[in-house]
């Protein structure tokens, strides 16, 4: 449990031709409860977002929060909400939102 530093970058590939790309760099808190049962993080930090079509890279703002549940010594759930910042067509800031959930099962 404690601070970290996550970098991380997730490519775009439609129909197998490169159009973009983004790289995170955070800073985040990761923990469990005292019963350890329950993980959790949060993080955030700047995100390079390239476009291939304008080769630009833009500095926009993202961050995540999530945390998992050990159901049993062989079961977990996890959830994450994830956002970053962005520009819309008309020029307006907006925030684009994820999201995830899963089970994750060891054997």
């Amino acid at each position: 449990a404690g601070p970290y530093v996550n970098i991380e970058a997730n490519g775009s590939y439609p129909d197998g031709d490169y159009s973009g790309a983004t790289t995170d760099v955070a800073v985040g808190f990761e923990g469990t409860t005292s019963e350890g049962k329950v993980a959790y993080y949060v993080q955030g930090g700047p995100a390079f977002v390239h476009t291939e079509s304008t080769d630009d890279t833009e500095t926009e703002l993202s961050g995540k929060v999530g945390a998992s549940v050990g159901i049993n010594e062989d079961l977990s759930v996890y959830g994450e909400i994830s956002g970053i910042s962005a520009e819309d067509s008309s020029g307006d800031d907006e925030i684009n939102w994820g999201g995830k959930i899963g089970a994750k099962f060891t054997f």
